[in-house]
């Protein structure tokens, strides 16, 4: 069966590509989300918890796509686990936001309902990788 993919043919195989994975959608989503609020905060605010809470947020998407980028599945799901470490510590950088006042209720639930997603989507991920990959 040949199919006609991205401008390429495909010889029965689907090749698929980082923005077709939905964990790293919703991290590369969530990161941005974050990092225009951060943008707004005063100096001190930025330099102590927004810091902080961007590079969590923003190394959620980057392990996802870095394991993504390895040929081995052990490093592959390696790499998916430590996103899932940046999940949690993204957590813990929400709720001090929201405990000092940097943050609007909206925007708490907006990134706490994405950090929420985030888990299940990894884990599943993970799931593929294992069943799919021979290496």
């Amino acid at each position: 069966m040949v199919k006609w993919l991205d401008g390429q043919f495909n010889m029965g195989k689907i090749f698929l590509r980082l923005n077709d994975v939905q964990p790293y959608k919703t991290a590369f989503n969530l990161s941005n989300y974050v990092w225009k609020i951060v943008t707004r905060w005063d100096y001190f605010a930025k330099d102590t918890v927004g810091k902080q809470f961007v590079k969590a947020v923003d190394s959620i998407s980057a392990n996802i796509a870095e394991g993504f980028g390895r040929y081995f599945k052990k490093d592959k799901i390696n790499f998916y686990r430590y996103s899932n470490g940046s999940v949690k510590e993204s957590f813990d950088w929400n709720e001090k936001a929201k405990v000092r006042n940097l943050v609007s209720e909206d925007e708490y639930r907006h990134i706490f309902n994405e950090l929420q997603k985030l888990p299940r989507e990894i884990n599943q991920l993970v799931k593929i990788t294992n069943s799919k990959l021979v290496k």
